[in-house]
């Protein structure tokens, strides 16, 4: 089973969703089905279909949450370690050549948002800055070709 990186935040966030669909949204599908169910027949029933197919998503996203949760690390939100050295949490502020400085969380791929700064350490800036330190230029292979960022400052 492969190791979720979470925040404390962004465990909380998910716990929340499955606390959700496993309440309110499991029995609103229930209702649709019976409701759909009344209507007679089934088999050209476009809205038991449709419930029928609401139904199946929300089982797997709270078999998905599941694991998840199971298999969540937090994270240490400060990031350090003693050597320096940037890990999941850390934040990391990064400067391409031309291109005005950036600052990224590196979080868990189950929170990352890059809109919200935050970058999966699956990411191809997440990964290539894995152990490395503030000063330091990475190479990052992405799927749009290769780039060099330098790590102006961790925290």
């Amino acid at each position: 089973m492969p190791t979720t990186f979470l925040t404390k935040e962004g465990f909380q966030k998910l716990q929340e969703e499955l606390d959700y669909l496993r309440t309110v949204k499991r029995q609103e599908v229930a209702e649709r089905l019976h409701e759909a169910m009344e209507g007679g027949e089934l088999i050209e029933n476009a809205e038991y279909e449709a419930a029928k197919n609401e139904q199946a998503f929300v089982e797997g996203r709270i078999q998905e949450l599941d694991l998840i949760l199971a298999t969540a690390r937090l994270i240490d939100e400060n990031g350090k370690s003693k050597e320096g050295l940037i890990q999941v949490g850390s934040t990391i502020t990064i400067e391409e050549e031309g291109s005005p400085v950036e600052t990224y969380t590196i979080v868990g791929a189950a929170e990352a948002n890059p809109r919200e700064g935050k970058i999966s350490n699956e990411s191809p800036i997440g990964k290539a800055a894995l152990g490395h330190k503030a000063g330091e230029t990475l190479q990052v292979d992405a799927p749009g070709g290769q780039f060099k960022v330098k790590i102006v400052k961790v925290k």
